[in-house]
């Protein structure tokens, strides 16, 4: 008999910040009882929610469960800054220009924003939490700002528009001196992550998709002409299995030692005060991606989206365990808090109020995972840290392979290769964390 067992279960450093300033949420019910489905999904994040939602729409009929481990949107829903990016956004590279099909993917990345935005629409989901605000790439070096150059002119070639901010404008924006220019793209959705992705799931469980809170899956095994999916206290059959466990496929045994496991982390300000606000300046929303990819993160969100507070997000560790160790956390707390006080010395020193790491997934050649994994089985996992939109495309075209409905978003992702094999260990680990390292230190400033 087929059987995939998970050797690990997911493991959460620090709070949710996203989902913890919207306030409690109303909890959902456990697996604690033999159930069937039509179609079960792994996982209730963005791939997992949008895998869901394109089931109904393909057959509306369909019994869905979709089965998360721990409560909606505290995973790496709430855990990561929010950024739905349309453009190219290489992490890899040194100015986020991509090296593949870029046309392609700025087509495919505008599918998946359109999906949400439609999901935004048909829940009524507030629109605060999908602003359509798009995002600047912030220098605060010349070697930063000769990336957003090279990045510009890569755009033009593209056929995309882009913004040059000098440092005027860029104090008008922030309120930081820090920069000293910028780059504006206009498609970029800032989302409230968790509030985004409660609403999905509150519209889903309006439609009859059944959401189960606090249920490990454990394993999964072949029971007849279906699979028997295994969760810490109740089980549920079905025909289709649809896994958007993102690095946590590697614990079910598949594509081992072909997924990069890392983690970076964020910090978040308690809610600023009229006197703190007045004091810092600059506009209520705005979103800055450091030009250098290993640099620094800045967000700033307002009252409806959460309360004024400053997002700061940097540090990256690759844990092949998938768990990110407190000291780990310890240590890009600090850096961040340094990092914030550069930017904002009027507030330096301010106590920030969450901090938290984030779970990513990468492969050595960028590629996803999301295909037929055994009969029945199928993958909509390895975001290479474009979770939102690269979530959500993987999701789409992973419920699609699982209806046996074809498209050009299915068609892409299930004709990727595979991911390239990884470094031994200890060599993967000391090596990659040793370049991780480097890397932030030459984007030390940004």
């Amino acid at each position: 008999m087929t059987r995939y067992t998970a050797k690990s279960l997911p493991v959460q450093r620090g709070p949710a910040a996203w989902n913890a300033i919207l306030g409690p949420q109303t909890p959902r019910s456990v697996l604690e009882d033999n159930q069937s489905a039509d179609f079960v999904v792994v996982g209730a994040g963005f791939a997992g929610l949008t895998a869901a939602r394109r089931i109904t729409q393909l057959e509306p009929e369909a019994r869905v469960v979709v089965i998360e481990s721990g409560r909606v949107a505290e995973g790496a829903a709430g855990r990561n800054s929010g950024f739905m990016i349309d453009l190219p956004h290489d992490l890899a590279s040194d100015d986020y220009a991509g090296s593949g099909d870029d046309h392609k993917m700025i087509g495919l990345n505008r599918q998946a924003i359109d999906f949400a935005r439609a999901a935004v629409d048909e829940y009524q989901i507030d629109p605060n939490y999908f602003d359509q605000v798009g995002k600047v790439n912030g220098a605060a070096s010349e070697a930063a700002e000769a990336h957003n150059k090279s990045y510009a002119q890569h755009l033009v070639s593209l056929g995309e528009d882009s913004q040059t901010l000098d440092r005027e404008q860029m104090h008008e924006l922030t309120g930081s001196r820090h920069y000293i220019s910028g780059l504006f793209t206009p498609g970029t959705v800032m989302l409230q992550p968790a509030g985004y992705i409660r609403g999905l799931a509150r519209g889903l469980a309006g439609q009859g998709v059944r959401i189960f809170e606090n249920s490990s899956v454990t394993g999964f095994a072949r029971d007849g002409e279906g699979w028997l999916v295994q969760a810490s206290k109740g089980t549920v059959t079905t025909s289709k299995l649809v896994l958007t466990v993102n690095g946590h496929l590697e614990s079910f045994g598949i594509e081992r030692d072909r997924l990069l496991q890392l983690f970076l982390f964020a910090v978040m300000t308690p809610e600023l005060g009229r006197e703190e606000l007045t004091r810092l300046g600059g506009q209520p929303r705005w979103a800055v991606t450091p030009s250098d990819p290993m640099g620094t993160t800045m967000r700033r969100i307002d009252s409806s989206q959460g309360g004024n507070r400053i997002v700061t997000r940097t540090c990256a560790t690759l844990r092949p365990g998938m768990v990110a160790t407190q000291a780990d956390l310890k240590r890009a707390a600090c850096v961040m808090q340094r990092k914030f006080d550069q930017r904002f010395p009027k507030l330096a020193g301010i106590q920030m109020e969450y901090q938290w790491a984030g779970h990513l997934c990468l492969s050595l050649n960028g590629v996803s995972v999301t295909r037929e994994i055994d009969a029945g089985v199928y993958s909509g996992c390895v975001q290479n840290g474009l979770g939102t939109a690269r979530g959500t495309l993987t999701g789409i075209a992973a419920a699609e392979l699982a209806c046996g409905h074809n498209s050009p978003i299915s068609q892409h992702f299930s004709t990727e290769a595979q991911p390239k094999r990884l470094p031994p260990q200890p060599f993967q680990k000391i090596g990659a964390n040793a370049v991780l390292r480097w890397k932030e230190w030459k984007a030390r400033r940004d």
